[in-house]
């Protein structure tokens, strides 16, 4: 049988949490800790409420969120909301020494600022994970901003509960705990450079790194070398993580004397240092640029905007507890900050069309 023309169909009825609380008899604060993962409810409880809300067909308000969301950024009461910075090294202070990570930093506290939250750091190295996580939940922080590691340090991650806690680090020299991270787009932030210096006048470019696999720089710079005649390719000099002074001075002299180079980008605040060594002057003999101009007295290349990253890192963080994103993720996230090209007096632009 036909519905008469003038009668009009009920959409179905919303699922609250209220009708999930009734089904399993639990509350209704229970429920609502339960959705956003929080560990004050037990693991087992979690599971068969999210099981129960999903087979309902429960999905969250989109009106009511934003405005409990509304209330808690402007809740007056001594709560502070916090997120922490879990410093990794095994000397904390020395990560401040340098000006790149400090400029991460100072972007995730002013932007967390911005955004009603507290920045705190964590200095790990005389904690363990379980007195860390202890610490973390007595003072209701539940989002992690991560330094880049302290290599030296083998710090067994798998064994903390990321489940508890959204989690965001700093650049991809790490790949444990696989958490969404924010760093510098090293790729294309290398091809910018290398056309940087091309414009200026130079046609042997080489390129200077310590090779590690998770950098980028050096895939950049090949794949920017290819626009380029093949005679005019020069290979990459990868000088060894732990070679002497003695033997990184040999090998950079014997490069040079092999291919020429008129400009050379690096990713090795060294670089000058040691070229200044075996007899070469910058800019006089050899023109150099840098893919990250803080902690190098190289004045010429890219500034990779490390505030800018730290800023990224904060409002990712601060946007995943807003949505209850706890957990290592099936899938992690890159997001790249593109970073900018500075001129400076260690390239100068060339009167001729450089070497060939």
């Amino acid at each position: 049988m036909s519905l008469p023309k003038n009668r009009v169909t009920q959409p179905p009825k919303r699922i609250t949490l209220r009708d999930i609380a009734d089904k399993l008899n639990v509350s209704h604060a229970t429920v609502s800790l339960a959705l956003r993962n929080h560990p004050r409810v037990s693991e087992s409880v979690r599971d068969k409420i999210q099981k129960t809300a999903k087979k309902l067909g429960y999905t969250p308000d989109p009106m009511l969120s934003a405005l409990a969301q509304y209330r808690l950024n402007n809740k007056e009461n001594t709560t502070t909301h916090s997120l922490a910075l879990i410093n990794s090294y095994r000397n904390p202070q020395k990560i401040h020494d340098l000006q790149e990570f400090n400029l991460y930093f100072k972007g995730a506290k002013d932007t967390a600022g911005e955004l009603g939250f507290k920045l705190e750091e964590f200095s790990i190295t005389d904690l363990s994970l379980g007195r860390l996580d202890t610490i973390l939940k007595t003072r209701n922080i539940r989002g992690l901003l991560l330094s880049p590691p302290d290599t030296s340090i083998d710090f067994q991650w798998e064994k903390f509960p990321w489940k508890d806690y959204a989690t965001v680090r700093f650049g991809r020299s790490s790949e444990c705990p696989r958490t969404h991270f924010v760093t510098s787009a090293q790729e294309s932030n290398t091809i910018r450079a290398f056309d940087h210096i091309r414009n200026r006048g130079y046609n042997r470019i080489g390129f200077v790194t310590r090779y590690t696999r998770r950098r980028l720089f050096g895939s950049g710079f090949l794949w920017a070398q290819l626009e380029l005649p093949a005679k005019q390719r020069l290979p990459i000099l990868y000088i060894p993580r732990n070679a002497t002074a003695t033997q990184n001075s040999k090998s950079l002299d014997l490069w040079v004397q092999k291919n020429n180079p008129d400009a050379i980008l690096s990713d090795e605040p060294e670089l000058m240092k040691i070229l200044n060594r075996i007899g070469y002057q910058v800019p006089e003999d050899i023109a150099l640029a840098t893919t990250s101009l803080h902690d190098t007295p190289i004045d010429t290349g890219i500034d990779q905007k490390p505030e800018e990253i730290g800023k990224a890192a904060a409002r990712t963080l601060i946007s995943m507890l807003h949505s209850q994103y706890f957990g290592l993720p099936a899938t992690s996230n890159e997001i790249l900050i593109e970073g900018q090209w500075k001129d400076g007096t260690t390239l100068p632009k060339q009167i001729t069309t450089g070497r060939t």
